[in-house]
């Protein structure tokens, strides 16, 4: 793909972001993305394979852009409650800037094919094994709690990450920063020995 081409395939995104956070996944057309981002239905199929991959590309941006955030974090030579305190503040703070592409996702996933659930459900679950194997290592370290299995730890986290959508507001009384810090150190928390 070439320079030339990434502001095309920014703005389908861009649209289809938009008007399925405003119509839902299975209320906008191709055609109604097509007119919004100002391209043929040809320009789309260039870039994107179906409605289906529109939908997949939305949340595999923001995950891709979490796990080399998360790697970059878990990789850092420092304590591993600073890491994971770090990681656990970035995971929420990016969830928030991008809520229309979390909310879409979590919305409409049920409606992708079998074989693209498989694929995002694996994709998903290798941050999740990243994150836990923070998790796992402050338990073998001691820092944190052990009586309670590390995968344990992370669905109770991330459950609450993903119900963000449900309501946090960008507008209202904290920013996805502070939120991101307070879901931390209530994580944190829970961890102390």
């Amino acid at each position: 793909m070439t320079g030339k081409d990434e502001p095309v395939r920014r703005r389908l995104l861009g649209e289809a972001t938009r008007l399925f956070a405003e119509r839902g996944f299975e209320g906008t057309s191709v055609q109604e993305i097509v007119a919004a981002a100002g391209v043929t239905k040809g320009a789309m199929y260039h870039y994107f394979d179906s409605k289906d991959d529109l939908l997949h590309e939305i949340y595999a941006r923001v995950l891709r852009m979490q796990m080399e955030r998360l790697t970059q974090i878990a990789d850092e030579d420092r304590p591993v409650k600073d890491r994971l305190r770090d990681a656990a503040a970035d995971v929420v703070e990016t969830t928030t800037a991008n809520l229309d592409d979390s909310k879409i996702f979590f919305r409409s996933m049920h409606l992708l094919a079998p074989e693209t659930q498989k694929n995002v459900r694996a994709e998903r679950r290798r941050y999740h094994e990243r994150f836990r194997d923070l998790v796992t290592e402050g338990q073998r370290e001691g820092v944190f709690r052990d009586d309670i299995q590390a995968e344990i730890v992370v669905d109770y986290f991330f459950g609450s990450v993903h119900h963000l959508g449900t309501w946090y507001r960008v507008d209202g009384p904290l920013s996805g920063a502070e939120v991101g810090r307070q879901f931390a150190e209530l994580l944190l928390t829970s961890l102390k020995p």
